[in-house]
């Protein structure tokens, strides 16, 4: 089976590489290379604690699938320091672990975070920690190796048999198409009849120095009364927080220069205020382009020759996702799944 699919971030990659170990001629394109755009960076937070006990089921067959990948890559691909899951959250997200016979811990002021007062009571996810997103990309770029190719694809087509997919250095006759392109999947799948989401907002996380040498959980803190963040420890010295702002500041419409100010002016002030050991400036900054006020979760569309992937929050679920959409490539499944 011949198979085109568009984007090479993780999840692009991740099929990629499920669909050449299932046989399929392969050729995966994506307009800048691999792991860029939404995939691009050193690190992701890894963590089974979800909103509903369904993710939290799907998230630990992700993490079997990273210990594949760690031992195929011959390195591990996540640092297990836990990750602390604090303030609006918790009590939900403790009782759908716990239905999911997830472990956990309940932890307060003894968790191992860089914060000036530690919550009142927090949910460890003790199988959570830091991805090592350069690792699994390289691991994947090797994996998927020839079948890569860095093409801008511009047009997707329906023919009698099969599909045919247009770029700059001309067409490309498959039998179908994954589009995993991140922000780009929308216009692509549009052209097709698929319909996934079209609005988009700007993110930006950003990177400050620490004293704290040992390991430090990862974060979720939606405290009421501050920005909710997702934190984590990038590297020796190294604290990464993202903020999620209302929609307004990070609007497509608002502009990038803009939304990043605004990003950068609660960040730092969140820093400021509830951070201990972690210097308020600005070391490092990386933005990427979202799919607005998704949430958790992952979609697929099909119709025909074509299959559609879509969600938020994806990284963690690579290895999982990669072997699904392989599956819903060359087997078929229903038209609309949702893993939510």
């Amino acid at each position: 089976m011949r198979v085109a699919v568009v984007g090479a971030g993780v999840v692009g990659l991740a099929a990629s590489a499920a669909l050449l170990d299932g046989g399929a001629e392969v050729v995966c394109l994506d307009r800048t290379g691999p792991m860029a755009e939404r995939s691009t960076g050193s690190s992701r937070i890894f963590r089974l604690a979800h909103g509903s006990a369904a993710l939290v089921a799907l998230a630990r067959d992700a993490r079997a699938g990273w210990a594949r990948w760690s031992e195929a890559a011959g390195r591990p691909l996540i640092r297990d320091v836990g990750c602390v899951v604090s303030g609006a959250p918790t009590l939900e997200w403790t009782a759908c672990m716990r239905k999911a016979g997830a472990p956990y811990e309940m932890v307060g002021a003894d968790a191992r975070l860089p914060a000036r007062r530690g919550p009142d009571v927090a949910l460890l996810d003790t199988t959570g920690g830091v991805i090592d997103a350069e690792g699994a990309g390289a691991h994947l770029t090797r994996r998927v190796g020839p079948a890569l190719r860095t093409r801008l694809v511009y047009l997707l087509e329906e023919r009698a048999a099969g599909a045919r997919v247009h770029t700059p250095d001309g067409p490309v006759d498959v039998d179908a198409v994954l589009i995993a392109a991140g922000a780009g999947t929308s216009p692509l799948a549009a052209s097709v009849g698929l319909y996934t989401p079209s609005v988009l907002a700007h993110h930006v996380r950003f990177t400050f120095a620490t004293r704290h040498a040992g390991p430090l959980s990862s974060w979720i803190d939606e405290t009421p009364g501050r920005i909710a963040t997702y934190q984590h420890m990038a590297g020796p010295g190294r604290w990464t927080v993202g903020g999620l702002l209302d929609h307004a500041g990070i609007a497509w419409e608002a502009g990038r220069a803009e939304a990043t100010r605004a990003s950068r002016e609660a960040v730092v002030g969140y820093v400021r205020a509830h951070l201990d050991g972690v210097e308020p400036t600005v070391l490092d900054e990386l933005y990427c382009t979202t799919m607005a006020e998704l949430g958790d979760g992952f979609h697929i569309r099909r119709r025909g020759p074509f299959t559609a992937v879509y969600g938020d929050n994806l990284f963690k679920f690579a290895p999982l996702l990669g072997d699904l959409l392989a599956r819903a490539v060359t087997e078929g499944t229903e038209d609309r799944v949702d893993y939510v």
